[in-house]
């Protein structure tokens, strides 16, 4: 009888540990999964909106340290950071060295997609696709999210050009330009990837299709920025068709900068008096739709872009049909979900991951440091044009 207790026992033991290992590997998967996609504990606040833009603010209490991080702005403005024409012959001396640097020529001329990097700085350096950098034979954008790090060899860096009507320059090297080009130009570069697309948005405006309307109801307005207006500016301002002289000229940048005045101060109005959070990004929508998201490990690193952001946002509606309608709250919460479809990844070991996940219109970017300690430094999110 005793024996035969102590085989039951057994038995179910032996039934309770199978079963428990098998939760334990249908569990495993999804705890892992979970914890390489971190969320964030992010809160989104009530719009600001003027005109037909809403920009809502994402704060969290809790904020990661990313100073040990150089932005593009910050190390051109220094000289710890190079940007050269791919082939050109010159000599680089950068203050504090002993010898001077040799700008690499890669056996080949200039190239329009791809230009030559050299970070001397003693922090990694953080590059954001949309970036613009001037000078050179033309100026370009910075294709691709990255990390360079510190010490690294002389990079072939991938550009795409925003200045289809130059290619003489009386230096070829580049300095910081204190922008970042609006949504539809830096959708092309970032997502679609196709230099004839990027140009297109340059001399076009706004890549987003016109909202659809039935025949008794009265056409959208027409965009402060016009495709029109654009050609007048281009035609009088910048026959080279760059990007800079279009959206920073006396024509249209006089009303670029008065859109942005009025939604800085609604902003910051919006944003003091937070305790214990910080804003580390914001949502975009224009009209009804969303459409837009940045967000940053940090506010010190939000606060870095955000005047450059702002200004490409603006851009972005003043090019977009001044339409009244306003996405809500719940819109918003629901754009931050993270999509589920393909999803692609390119790693430099010990130093970034590079990840794009799309599904359907929606496309998200995530850049994540590796070190010195693992974290997402920058998430895009946009609703595709195209």
């Amino acid at each position: 009888m005793q024996r035969s207790l102590l085989a039951v026992t057994v038995s179910a033991l032996a039934v309770i540990a199978t079963f428990g290992s098998l939760a334990f590997v249908w569990a495993a998967p999804h705890a892992n999964k979970a914890a390489q996609r971190p969320e964030g504990d992010w809160r989104i606040l009530d719009p600001v909106t003027y005109e037909n833009i809403s920009i809502f603010p994402v704060v969290s209490g809790s904020s990661q340290d990313t100073s040990s991080f150089l932005t593009l702005e910050e190390g051109l403005a220094s000289g710890e950071v190079i940007v050269s024409e791919r082939g050109a012959v010159g000599i680089v001396r950068h203050r504090g060295d002993v010898r001077p640097i040799a700008v690499p020529q890669y056996d080949t001329g200039a190239s329009v997609n791809q230009l030559v990097l050299i970070n001397r700085s003693k922090r990694p350096l953080l590059l954001l696709a949309g970036e613009l950098v001037s000078g050179g034979k033309q100026d370009r954008i910075i294709g691709k999210d990255r990390i360079v790090p510190v010490s690294a060899e002389p990079l072939p860096l991938d550009v795409f050009c925003v200045e289809h009507g130059r290619w003489v320059g009386s230096s070829s090297q580049f300095s910081a330009s204190q922008t970042i080009v609006h949504p539809s130009v830096r959708e092309q570069a970032a997502v679609e990837q196709k230099q004839s697309e990027v140009w297109a948005a340059v001399t076009g405006g706004s890549k987003a299709k016109p909202p659809a309307s039935s025949s008794a109801a009265p056409p959208a307005p027409a965009p402060r920025v016009s495709v029109d207006a654009l050609a007048d500016t281009i035609s009088s301002e910048a026959p080279t068709q760059s990007y800079r002289k279009i959206y920073e000229g006396t024509r249209i940048g006089g009303s670029v900068d008065t859109f942005v005045d009025q939604l800085q101060r609604r902003f910051a109005r919006a944003t003091s008096g937070l305790k214990g959070e910080r804003v580390v990004g914001v949502v975009v929508a224009y009209g009804g739709e969303v459409a837009w998201s940045d967000i940053f490990a940090s506010s010190d690193l939000f606060h870095q872009y955000w005047s450059k952001l702002l200004r490409s946002y603006a851009v972005e509606a003043l090019a977009r049909p001044t339409l009244r309608e306003t996405a809500s709250l719940d819109d918003a919460r629901e754009f931050l979900r993270r999509p589920n479809g393909r999803e692609v990844q390119e790693t430099e070991a010990g130093v970034y991951r590079w990840r794009e996940i799309t599904e359907g219109h929606l496309a998200l970017i995530e850049l994540d440091a590796l070190q010195p300690k693992p974290m997402t430094l920058h998430r895009l999110l946009l609703l595709r044009t195209s």
